[in-house]
């Protein structure tokens, strides 16, 4: 039943609602998971208002899940959040206009940006980025996801396994 519609902006829009969302999926999956405590550092606060996040509240649900299953002593820190910089940098870069030729610069930039101080599994990293934010744009959708990315449902349940989105 469609009752009432709201429409609300996209959350990279409404910066002051990230950190009041992170801290009630913390206390959420806090109590799921019995942790008597749970916090989230200074460090991961910003990087959560830096990210962009593109595929909005589910998303940031997400990543706050999988703080917590990673974290130590139910102290989320801004290395738990696996933000990727280059998708930080690759949003606030993006010109604005939908073009895809202007979008494929930046992001040609910022892999030089990479490549200049490589991180350690820089291709499995960049993976990891491209399916995430694929899978939480489709909103989870993984038939979706695949026809995004191009591959077989298989191919990337595979991957969603490998990188601890799918448990079974």
């Amino acid at each position: 039943m469609n009752v009432a519609a709201l429409d609300l902006l996209p959350l990279r829009e409404r910066p002051g609602d990230i950190l009041p969302l992170a801290k009630h999926f913390l206390d959420r999956y806090g109590k799921r998971m019995e942790l008597t405590h749970v916090e989230i550092a200074s460090s991961a606060e910003r990087a959560l208002l830096n990210y962009s996040w593109p595929g909005n509240i589910r998303e940031l649900e997400n990543v706050i899940h999988h703080a917590l299953l990673i974290c130590q002593n139910g102290r989320v820190t801004s290395a738990d959040l696996h933000l990727s910089a280059s998708v930080i940098s690759f949003s606030r870069n993006q010109s604005g206009n939908g073009s895809a030729s202007n979008s494929l610069k930046s992001l040609e930039n910022i892999l030089a940006d990479l490549y200049e101080q490589p991180l350690d599994n820089l291709f499995d990293t960049l993976e990891e980025t491209i399916i995430r934010t694929a899978y939480d744009y489709c909103e989870n959708n993984q038939v979706q996801t695949a026809n995004l990315l191009g591959i077989s449902r298989n191919i990337l349940r595979h991957r969603l396994k490998r990188f601890g989105f799918l448990t079974t």
